[in-house]
């Protein structure tokens, strides 16, 4: 069950960021980062906001460096044959990707990043909450051990499932083009870890 559910879960993910840059246009993604911008600096404040969106541009550019498209200043030519292939590649390039589709994805990925940036200031606390949550479920899983009370792995399969869900949520969260408050993202981190204890609580190990 739990390998039906990640598989399904991931293969609607990808479907979903695939469909939505052909659904909305590279601007309806950005007025969503001004208006998300907006409201952080409202929220964390002005100082913080401009944090926030100059982390996200920053991974922004480390991920195009990453994977930096060919150019014929790139490589250096040799002959006119090199050259004319050079530039015919080239042209390939920007009619494939200089389009509005792939704008689109290059917008998507904008907000992705403020996003997880904004998520980011969240983390000190998200880690001590999960940290906490899952010595918890340790402690649990020790006791009912001790006291000789049975594991439940339907339990288990369950909260697995449900952390799955959460995680894929989250990633939607990230990309869908609707209005989150700042306070809304951390909220699927701490379900997903609390999930997570509960799973620990439950595990049953098979002898």
């Amino acid at each position: 069950m739990i390998r039906a559910v990640a598989i399904v879960s991931l293969l609607g993910l990808l479907v979903l960021v695939l469909w939505l840059p052909s659904a909305h246009p590279p601007e309806r993604f950005l007025a969503q980062l001004r208006m998300e911008h907006a409201a952080t600096a409202a929220y964390w404040g002005a100082d913080a906001a401009a944090r926030m969106l100059a982390r996200a541009l920053t991974m922004q550019d480390t991920a195009r460096e990453a994977a930096p498209l060919p150019s014929p200043a790139s490589a250096p030519s040799t002959s006119a044959v090199d050259s004319a292939v050079a530039h015919e590649m080239a042209s390939v390039n920007r009619r494939l990707f200089d389009n509005a589709y792939f704008r689109a994805i290059d917008a998507l990925l904008l907000l992705a990043m403020f996003r997880l940036a904004l998520l980011a200031e969240w983390l000190p606390w998200l880690l001590a909450f999960t940290a906490a949550t899952l010595v918890d479920g340790y402690i649990v899983r020790a006791v009912k051990a001790k006291e000789f009370r049975h594991h439940d792995p339907e339990v288990f399969a369950l909260a697995i499932c449900g952390a799955i869900v959460v995680a894929c949520g989250a990633m939607v969260a990230f990309v869908v083009p609707i209005t989150l408050h700042p306070a809304v993202l951390p909220l699927l981190p701490l379900t997903a870890s609390l999930m997570l204890g509960l799973a620990l609580a439950s595990f049953h190990r098979r002898a």
